[in-house]
């Protein structure tokens, strides 16, 4: 078969299109036809060896942690799945992913793919969507009637917070580009922010304090402060790329969301999807054996929108 693979860590020019053996599934392991795979920045960010300390690959390794497929082969000891099943999953980061024409996963992380949005499309949903829950709702405890900023919101898991929270019955704020506002707004934003001037102190967002403030860029220590300035008493800042203080005052919380496969979660925003309450929005489709340039492109800053890599003829 054909996988995006890399033997050491390094730039986006280690990643190889090349031939690797088709794996086989082991007990409670199944074998997928990947329809899709998606970038995410954590793919680069494992390639790049930052994350080294906290995901530890082998080489050669394959990235891609979202899967959209058709299950091939079954395992033993594997449950409630046949062969044809379409599904989807998150695998774990320091595993091969699914960034090949077959990827293995564990029958324990997959949920039924969606049947509203094409399969392929459905690779956009795990790693993104589980995010945006497990930030919101099990580390900050969202409920009716709160306010959330968004920070950085144009991303798919902003776009997919923005619709979660709305759903909720919270007021939602997102900072985002111009560019993005409509689209935002439809997603259910109350109010987008284009532009915050970071040098003043305290900072100021319309809106605040908010209840929670979920952010999804990497930031300065200060910047990071000042986020936690704009939480009211007792709120929550959820990080997705930065640590808080450990302690920070008046009582707000501050933790460092780790996404986690959780298939009872994926299978919840799966039937969002099919309900039409989540929408999954797709930016760009490119061949597997472009890969490497999609990295590129994020590394130089140019990747806007969700992107999807699916393998040839598919």
């Amino acid at each position: 078969m054909k996988a995006v693979r890399y033997h050491r860590y390094g730039d986006s020019d280690v990643l190889a299109y090349e031939d690797a053996p088709r794996p086989v599934p082991g007990p409670r392991e199944v074998l997928i036809e990947v329809a899709a795979t998606s970038f995410n920045p954590v793919d680069a960010g494992i390639r790049g060896g930052y994350l080294a300390e906290v995901y530890t690959v082998g080489f050669p390794h394959t990235p891609g942690v979202d899967v959209a497929g058709t299950i091939a082969e079954i395992g033993d000891g594997v449950a409630g799945w046949n062969v044809g099943d379409a599904v989807v999953a998150f695998l774990p980061l320091d595993a091969d992913g699914a960034a090949a024409e077959y990827a293995i996963a564990s029958s324990e992380s997959l949920a039924a793919a969606p049947t509203s949005v094409p399969l392929a499309d459905a690779a956009a949903l795990p790693e993104a969507g589980l995010t945006a829950w497990q930030s919101l709702f099990e580390i900050a405890g969202l409920t009716d009637g709160q306010s959330v900023l968004v920070n950085g919101a144009s991303g798919a898991v902003g776009g997919y917070a923005i619709q979660l929270a709305k759903q909720a019955g919270a007021v939602v704020t997102a900072t985002a580009k111009d560019r993005d506002a409509d689209r935002l707004r439809g997603y259910g934003a109350d109010r987008i922010v284009d532009y915050v001037d970071y040098t003043r102190s305290p900072l100021v967002v319309e809106g605040a304090p908010f209840d929670v403030v979920l952010n999804l860029v990497p930031t300065s220590d200060e910047l990071t402060d000042a986020l936690i300035g704009l939480v009211a008493d007792g709120g929550f800042h959820v990080g997705t790329m930065v640590f808080g203080p450990k302690e920070p005052e008046r009582g707000v919380r501050s933790q460092r969301v780790f996404v986690r496969s959780d298939a009872a979660q994926l299978a919840g925003l799966v039937r969002r999807v099919d309900d039409g309450q989540l929408r999954v929005e797709v930016a760009h489709r490119r061949p597997l054996a472009e890969a490497a340039e999609v990295h590129a492109d994020s590394d130089a800053g140019r990747l806007h929108g969700k992107t999807i890599l699916v393998p040839d003829g598919k």
